[in-house]
């Protein structure tokens, strides 16, 4: 093998090292990045879920609320003409 040829290996080989140790260095970063995401997606899930039963009890008592508003407007005006 010629020097020519031992440098050319020698350089490519570096390269290859580096390539690699990148390669290695980005997937680490992208698996840590993935269950960051999943975390945050599952608390969101948390939040929508919670939101959604704080709605829906909003919801099932908006209807005797009204029905309370209704006849206390009913009072009132009763009140108000006496």
């Amino acid at each position: 093998m010629s020097t020519t040829q031992s440098v050319l290996l020698i350089i490519l080989s570096v390269f290859l090292a580096l390539f690699l140790g990148l390669a290695i260095a980005l997937a680490v970063l992208a698996i840590k990045l993935i269950k960051s995401v999943k975390r945050i997606v599952l608390k969101a899930e948390t939040v929508v879920d919670s939101v959604e039963s704080a709605a829906d009890v909003v919801k099932s008592a908006s209807g005797p609320l009204a029905t309370l508003r209704v006849i206390k407007n009913l009072v009132d005006l009763v009140q108000r003409k006496k």
